[in-house]
């Protein structure tokens, strides 16, 4: 064992309790790590990479132990350590970033009494200095109007601004460890360019060591030193980042090299004259008396898929909302099958409400975790259907079975039993049930590992074949764009800057923002991020400049 290692895992045996049974997740992993050294842990869900990373700050979740082994961060055993101990350690030397922003923050308090707490409470900074030292984080993670946005509470800004408010907080104390655990899942990846650029620079200026948690190999190439692949619950391997990527020796670990092969093909034009089954028409809206959305107008067809793609804050999910009827445009029309639909979903009927449904981007807080399968799927066949019986029971085994999922192991069970693939499954089923024409998914992808990501998007293509139906698919992964999408619409500051058929879009020339989106995709290269940040004239990458990099 080094004896500069700042964290070290020796054996480490967890388990986790399935009725009166455990069953092992972690199967003796061992783990190094130097201080200023990033170390990525991939592996497809259930590998056992959030756990391991919340082993090396001796923490486990309800119902789950450590069964075997050792964690010795810089000399202390965090697996004996009394409790005073580690709260003492905990959000000073050792950090954590959670994958679901929505889920960590207390949504009762504002984002900088909950950034100013851990510095406050530790001793580290008085609430002034570390109110002003969160604004100046807040402008390093690209937040807009850092200044304000600290004193707004957690449903008042987006996902992907939550995120990286989630990350200042992390930052606060600059601690030892950071674990970070797929902290830009929910970024467009113009934002995750400088929330990359500005997570390496303070990792790299303070000499803070970190486990960087992702599904996403592009990503993690720019990050770490030394890349580990998990596969349920066993290491695979372990290399520095370019011997991972350019020589895996393992046949797993090609695999997930290998993945994103799935890609449906361009689809014909749409016949002139037919009509779209929702068709948005000049649409502007606001948020009281914030503009947000301008004149937006796209049609999406019978058995197609558009995608919208743009930046945080484009206005993707506020036209989604517009087109629910959650949030009533003040100009414009919105069209079902060609008729006016009215524009706030309570003057909307039961007919016209079954006919667009939603699956959301983060299953863990989109399904209510109180309630089993079946009664999570059964409640939109009651409302819109009608049954009741053993034929609800009936159809919701169907709806199961339509997703893959058999009913039998799966409709008694409780979402936390569920994995994350298997939960988003269960959001599509649920948005099934209502038999409708038309579909919006929400970054359905982007929490899901590559695997899982790649098995969802063919259930979706095999649902929409079967059924005819259309989808809206809101990403800011254009990966996933490439496979699923028809047509793509790109918005920028609530505006369509640019509209056309799959194939075109990917063809130069392109709008100037569209061709932002498109360079700023990670490449399964350890340079790419440093040359990319060289090639737009940004020397500083923890504080590029906004116009710089935009």
């Amino acid at each position: 064992m080094s004896n500069d290692n700042l964290l070290t895992i020796r054996n480490i045996k967890i388990e986790g309790r399935s009725d009166e049974t455990w069953m092992p997740i972690i199967n003796g992993i061992d783990l190094d790590l130097k201080k200023g050294e990033v170390l990525g842990l991939i592996g497809e869900s259930g590998a056992g990479k959030s756990t391991l990373g919340l082993a090396a700050m001796g923490f486990t979740r309800d119902g789950v132990r450590v069964s075997g082994g050792t964690v010795q961060f810089d000399g202390i055993d965090l697996l004996t350590a009394s409790a005073a101990t580690k709260r003492a350690l905990l959000g000073k030397r050792i950090a954590y970033v959670a994958q679901s922003a929505a889920a960590s923050f207390n949504p009762a308090h504002k984002l900088i009494d909950q950034h100013t707490e851990g510095p406050s409470q530790h001793g580290v900074m008085s609430r002034a200095e570390s109110e002003a030292d969160g604004i100046e984080l807040y402008r390093k993670l690209r937040l807009p109007n850092p200044e304000q946005i600290g004193f707004r509470y957690p449903h008042q800004v987006s996902g992907g601004q939550l995120q990286r408010a989630m990350t200042a907080m992390a930052m606060s104390c600059r601690p030892d460890l950071i674990i970070f655990d797929e902290p830009t899942t929910a970024l467009d990846v113009t934002t995750q360019i400088e929330v990359l650029a500005a997570i390496r620079n303070i990792v790299e200026e303070f000499d803070t060591a970190a486990i960087y948690i992702t599904h996403d190999l592009a990503v993690v190439a720019q990050m770490a030193d030394r890349i580990k692949v998990l596969l349920k619950g066993d290491e695979v391997e372990e290399a520095d980042t370019r011997t991972m990527l350019s020589a895996p020796t393992q046949d797993y670990t090609k695999s997930l090299w290998a993945v994103r092969a799935f890609q449906r093909p361009q689809k014909p034009p749409v016949a002139p004259g037919v009509t779209p089954v929702v068709s948005v028409r000049n649409v502007t809206a606001s948020y009281g008396k914030v503009p947000v959305l301008h004149d937006v107008s796209f049609d999406i067809h019978e058995g197609r898929t558009v995608a919208v793609v743009g930046e945080s804050g484009s206005g993707k999910s506020t036209t989604a909302r517009c087109i629910t009827g959650l949030l009533p445009p003040r100009e414009g029309v919105i069209e079902f099958d060609g008729e006016a639909l009215p524009l706030d979903y309570r003057k909307r009927s039961k007919m016209q409400l079954r006919q667009a449904q939603m699956i959301y981007q983060m299953a863990d807080t989109a399904l209510n975790p109180r309630q089993t399968i079946g009664q999570i799927i059964s409640r939109p066949v009651q409302f819109y259907m009608g049954l009741s019986g053993k034929a609800l029971r009936r159809r919701v085994e169907e709806l199961l079975e339509e997703i893959e999922l058999p009913a039998g192991q799966f409709i008694d069970r409780l979402p936390s039993e569920l994995s994350g693939g298997q939960k988003q499954r269960i959001g599509i089923a649920r948005a099934l049930a209502a038999e409708p024409k038309f579909i919006i998914c929400d970054e359905v992808t982007s929490a899901l590992d590559q695997l899982v990501a790649e098995g969802i998007l063919k259930l979706l293509a095999r649902l929409q074949d079967e059924l005819k139906l259309s989808y809206m698919f809101i990403t800011h992964d254009l990966a996933t764009v490439r496979s699923i999408a028809d047509e793509v619409v790109v918005m920028k500051d609530g505006r369509v800057v640019e509209q056309g058929p799959k194939d075109e879009m990917f063809r130069p020339p392109h709008h100037a923002y569209t061709d932002l989106l498109l360079s700023s995709v990670p490449e399964m290269d350890p340079d790419w991020l440093t040359n990319l940040l060289q090639a737009r004239g940004v020397d500083n990458i923890g504080d590029a400049a906004v116009d710089k990099m935009t």
